[in-house]
């Protein structure tokens, strides 16, 4: 575990935020693109501000066009869902680019991380037919002291440690009054959202389908390498936590896969990484989180 740490304080961040002139805001709102000569990782966001008004103005980089790509207002809410910072606008951008198969969010308690994701999530596999299920997961590792056995089959085993991910889908399910179901419980029994544990992935195929690995900072190199390379042809993998609150005794914050993958991929145009600074949950979590 000591081999392969990264700088934890020097993470990749996946954004730049800059003060623009108004001739290139001018630009990226009339050619929905910019030439850009400053070098960039594939992917990377630049966050321009104007010094006359408040106003942010949000692009990211392509690779393949060697140019920034203004990221329009209508990405910006997704099934009543709206973001509420500008990274959090980031995030929701790269979580719908289906060009993007890997992303991964790293945040404190509260800046949206799972929420972003399976609202998408949800999204894609409801109104798209690129993805056939969306698949949640995250490591079965207690905070604190274990209570023990817990009997039923594998679903009554999983539902005490999946419920942060249930939370998400009900106030989800209860926002968005459009969707044609009525519980999240019918959504698991349509196969339409699958609640999996990591133990049981080693060997499978995943294609067609939205991967959310909630928790990753609990992930070692070995076991993140394992989840990324089961994705199969037209899957995205999304990899969310928070790298200051690891529950495994044998990792930290420079040694966790989550921080680990991001800093790897963080050149190549199939990955995304953001780094979420606000916690939007509530004055108090965001406090307790500093």
């Amino acid at each position: 575990y000591e081999k392969q740490k990264v700088d934890s304080h020097n993470l990749y961040t996946g954004v730049k935020e800059l003060d623009a002139s108004e001739q290139i805001i001018k630009e990226l709102q009339d050619k929905g693109e910019v030439e850009w000569k400053e070098t960039l990782h594939p992917n990377q966001f630049v966050i321009f501000r104007t010094v006359k008004s408040d106003d942010v103005y949000i692009a990211r980089y392509k690779q393949d066009k060697d140019k920034l790509v203004y990221v329009k207002r209508s990405r910006r809410k997704v099934w009543g869902i709206k973001p509420l910072n500008p990274r959090q606008v980031t995030a929701l951008d790269l979580l719908l680019d289906d060009s993007v198969p890997l992303v991964t969010l790293v945040g404190k308690a509260g800046t949206g991380k799972t929420l972003l994701s399976i609202v998408v999530g949800l999204k894609k596999v409801h109104d798209t037919d690129i993805y056939t299920r969306l698949l949640i997961s995250r490591p079965i590792v207690p905070m604190g002291k274990d209570i023990g056995y817990l009997p039923g089959d594998k679903e009554a085993k999983l539902k005490n440690w999946m419920q942060p991910l249930f939370d998400n889908l009900e106030y989800i399910v209860g926002s968005y009054k459009k969707i044609d179901v009525l519980t999240v419980q019918e959504l698991v029994n349509q196969n339409f959202i699958e609640i999996e544990a990591l133990t049981y992935i080693r060997g499978r195929s995943l294609p067609h389908q939205f991967i959310i690995i909630d928790e990753a900072q609990n992930l070692t190199h070995h076991e993140v390498k394992t989840m990324v390379s089961r994705v199969g042809n037209n899957s995205k993998i999304v990899l969310t936590g928070d790298p200051y609150q690891i529950d495994n005794p044998y990792l930290d914050e420079e040694s966790n896969g989550l921080i680990y993958v991001a800093e790897r991929f963080k050149g190549h145009e199939l990955a995304g990484h953001i780094i979420l600074s606000k916690s939007e949950r509530s004055p108090l979590a965001a406090l307790a989180a500093e």
